[in-house]
């Protein structure tokens, strides 16, 4: 890569098309703007100018990028990429202006094609300003070539090369001396000034008035050149500095005037700072600084001719096929008439390439007043603003379009497309029911949505898909999780045959999401499995949503005790990239990596990744059944910190005696387990009645919803509960229930997360002959995990003593057996696969519950509890 980054006017441009011309190497020319910030259409335009090397080249990519569901950016780069390495010959892309793009995803991108650039490819870029590109690695790898302010300011031989052979003066020395001097070797100073003294009496004078800051240096000698030029020039020069890029035709549209090509032909020849965008001089623009006061003279001499100048080149693009660029102008011209109708007919195609950002600017540029003539556009706006999740003011914009249609019944706008215009009162519908889910209203999303599929034609996959997976949504957040398999699935199915594929492998997140909560572990795996299929065929890169898979299936392995397979499925997450997973992916990552730190025992780790995982969350229309917050009090619960979960349940308000729903579910089984964890710390036989009470509520309403999985964890703290208060018999029975129920899921961790309490009962259940095989199972992998001391029989371990003021959580007793042999800190950290600074958070833990200052102390006073 060569990086020539400078400030505006120290010849970037040209130093790079003097390169370029003057080397055997093809050269693929990109000029950018403002727009090409947009990804996909940043992606577009690459590709167009890669074609100028060879044709072939993003063949496939392409049409990829401009389809309905576009695939995600790292799998177009590595079909881009693949492309690239198929030319024999080395070449140069040349991004020229990289400092206009102000897009993240842009950057990343292109980070991308650096990291994997096939070795023929030569990438240059001309910035004023560093781009966020890995460009301390590419330095160490010797990989990058800079040139910087300092490299292109002329000499003082230089500036008397240019000065007097270039551009024809007679300059002594000194006069060349004192404008190097004022203008510092900056050539757009230096080509400015010779152009003002071309027809200027007194040189001398002139160059004694040259002074100030560039700023100023431009003003007053673009001031100078335009004084200097015949009118009719400068007639052209000011009309056509409205354009970011120019050609004959365009600015012959624009002047009213023939004879543009030529013009601009003779321009460029007279250095007047024109830039030639392409080998064949067709496409030019304006020096950037030239541009600004070009425009800002035109602005103070003659202002009413802007309005009609913007509207002639917004007419020109529209004939020419450049929605954007005739959107821009009639934007400038506030012709919103014009450009809504633009933007209506643009909608679709841009919506499909994902170029949303650019939609959402030109919404914002039209007044409301307009908006609300326009029912079609009004909609298509609501759209834009959900997707962005910006829901503030989208109802009344609905209801704005719902009241043109009834005041102009069997009106058809002649602006409108007329499939589009049929289907206004379906989307109206649809985002009715949208908003309704945003709110918590299921009720009424599920009514919206209903009335969706009455106006839908049978042929409209998209809408009726769209409906149905909004009904599904919908039935979940109520807590009818039969209706909302069913109801997600059909909707998935109708994307599907719509075309929108990565959108059915993100599907598969939330229909494997209810069938955790329904406690079948195994059908979540397959929805899992499918998607990744879906995603990932052969000889293809992978599609948006591959990654999620990945997380979703670390979690189903995580929970059969898999933890090395859970792992590696999160790795393989990470392999894949960012790029290639949903917009929740980041979230979802986290709070699987949590669980997993969790169940190695590192507790502190695991609530640093819910800290990291927290602002990450982005909202969606799936209910959020398992918050942040009730994850990291569950952790402060096995970790004994009922202080910390306590203030978590006081926070959100939380208590035994509410009325239960399904989106508190998850809370108020936590609450439960708070409440559990202080009757046996504290020996409450109130706190554990209460714990059970809310217990025998939640079953019972997780039971009538279908929810299994929420069965087994109530069934399993039941037990404990009843274990707790004396009665073995009720525990036991309560397990029983729950062995029966996961045992042919394959569940393991909701039973090995309870710890020493939890394997004590289930040698229990074994030694009576319940479940031999399933029991067995697990009691092997309670061993497994709390290994006992060398020399010791393995024994289910009794419960936990009540006589202690807090108890020792499952690791803090792994930690204290430890403590009975000779391994130091460090080796018991790396015995247990933890951190030393969390065996040394446990340490002063269990010193302060057992109210001693040593190993050997604690050890003594955990022998007299019968903790070991």
């Amino acid at each position: 890569m060569t990086l020539i980054s400078a400030p505006a006017g120290f010849g970037k441009t040209t130093l790079v098309s003097e390169w370029v011309a003057g080397g055997r190497r093809p050269v693929a020319w990109l000029s950018l703007a403002e727009e090409e910030s947009d990804p996909a259409r940043f992606l577009t335009y690459l590709i167009a100018a890669l074609q100028t090397i060879a044709g072939e080249i993003g063949a496939t990519a392409l049409p990829v990028l401009q389809s309905p569901q576009p695939l995600p950016i790292e799998a177009i780069l590595t079909s881009l990429i693949n492309d690239i390495a198929a030319i024999s010959n080395d070449f140069i892309l040349v991004l020229d202006d990289y400092h206009l793009v102000d897009d993240a995803a842009v950057d990343k991108a292109l980070g991308f094609l650096l990291e994997h650039s096939p070795p023929q490819l030569h990438l240059a870029i001309t910035t004023r300003e560093d781009p966020n590109l890995p460009l301390t690695r590419l330095r160490v790898r010797d990989q990058l070539t800079e040139l910087r302010a300092a490299d292109l300011r002329f000499t003082a031989a230089e500036a008397a090369e240019f000065l007097n052979q270039v551009m024809g003066l007679s300059l002594s020395a000194d006069e060349v001396a004192a404008l190097d001097s004022r203008t510092e070797g900056w050539i757009a100073g230096l080509q400015l000034a010779a152009l003002s003294m071309k027809g200027h009496r007194d040189v001398t004078g002139f160059i004694q008035a040259f002074t100030g800051d560039h700023r100023y240096i431009v003003d007053y000698l673009v001031e100078e050149v335009l004084d200097n030029q015949p009118e009719a020039l400068r007639h052209f020069l000011l009309q056509t500095s409205i354009l970011d890029r120019l050609n004959g035709p365009l600015c012959d549209a624009v002047t009213g005037q023939p004879g543009s090509a030529a013009q601009l032909a003779a321009l460029q020849r007279g250095n007047f700072f024109l830039i030639p965008l392409d080998d064949r001089r067709h496409w030019y623009r304006y020096h950037h600084l030239f541009a600004d006061v070009l425009r800002a003279h035109l602005m103070a001499e003659q202002p009413d001719q802007l309005p009609s100048l913007h509207q002639r080149a917004s007419a020109w693009f529209a004939r020419n096929g450049s929605p954007p660029e005739a959107i821009h102008h009639a934007l400038a011209a506030q012709d919103f008439e014009q450009a809504a109708t633009l933007i209506e007919r643009a909608v679709p195609a841009t919506r499909r390439n994902r170029q949303d950002a650019m939609l959402r600017s030109w919404f914002r540029a039209l007044p409301e007043e307009l908006l609300r003539r326009r029912p079609l556009l009004n909609a298509h706006y609501v759209g834009i603003l959900l997707q962005s999740g910006q829901p503030d003011g989208v109802e009344g914009r609905l209801r704005d379009a719902e009241r043109w249609l009834a005041e102009n019944v069997g009106v058809r706008p002649d602006f409108a497309d007329e499939e589009d215009f049929q289907r206004l009162p379906s989307l109206i519908a649809m985002y009715d029911a949208a908003i309704a889910l945003v709110r918590g209203d299921s009720a009424g999303a599920m009514a919206h949505a209903r009335r969706v599929i009455e106006l839908a034609p049978e042929d409209d996959v998209f809408v009726r898909g769209a409906a149905s997976s909004l009904m599904g949504l919908a039935a979940w957040t109520s807590g009818d999780l039969a209706t909302a398999y069913r109801m997600y699935g059909d909707g998935m199915a109708y994307l599907h045959k719509a075309g929108y594929i990565s959108d059915v492998i993100g599907g598969f997140v939330s229909l494997s999401d209810i069938r955790l909560a329904q406690g079948r572990l195994r059908e979540a795996q397959s929805n899992y499995e499918r998607g990744l299929q879906l995603a990932t065929q052969p000889d293809q890169p992978p599609l948006r949503g591959a990654a999620d898979m990945h997380v979703g299936l670390s979690d189903i392995t995580l929970e059969r005790n898999d933890l090395n397979s859970a792992a590696q499925h999160l790795l393989k997450s990470v392999d894949l990239g960012e790029l290639n997973g949903l917009p929740k992916n980041p979230y979802r990552w986290c709070v699987a990596s949590a669980r997993l730190l969790a169940a190695r025992g590192d507790i502190d780790g695991a609530l640093g990744l819910l800290d990291e995982a927290e602002p990450l969350y982005e909202s969606d229309f799936s209910p959020n059944v398992q918050p942040i917050a009730a994850m990291r009090a569950r952790l402060w619960i096995a970790d004994g910190r009922l202080g910390e979960a306590l203030g978590w349940a006081l926070a959100q308000g939380i208590a035994a005696g509410d009325d239960l729903s399904y989106l508190r579910e998850y809370d108020h089984i936590t609450l439960a387990r708070l409440r559990l964890a202080q009757g046996r710390s504290e020996g409450s036989a109130g706190a554990l009645r209460e714990a059970s009470e809310l217990l025998d509520r939640l079953r019972q309403a997780a039971e009538e919803g279908g929810r299994l999985g929420s069965v087994v964890e109530i069934l399993i703290l039941q037990a404990l509960a009843q274990q707790a208060q004396g009665d073995s018999a009720a525990a036991l029975s309560h397990l029983e229930r729950a062995l029966a129920l996961a045992e042919p899921e394959g569940y393991a961790r909701l039973f090995l997360d309870e710890g020493a309490d939890m394997s004590y009962l289930i040698g229990e259940a074994a030694g009576q002959g319940i479940r031999p095989a399933y029991t067995g199972h697990l009691l092997a992998a309670f061993a497994a995990e709390h290994p006992a001391p060398a020399g010791e029989m393995a024994q289910p371990a009794p419960p936990a003593s009540s006589s202690l003021i807090e108890p020792l959580s499952p690791r803090e007793l792994e930690i204290l057996r430890l403590f009975q042999t000779n391994l130091s800190g460090p080796e018991i950290a790396q015995e247990l696969v933890i951190a030393l600074s969390t065996v040394r958070t446990h340490t002063k833990s269990i010193y302060s519950k057992l109210n001693v200052n040593s190993r050997r102390a604690a050890v003594g006073r955990a022998v007299e509890l019968g903790l070991i």
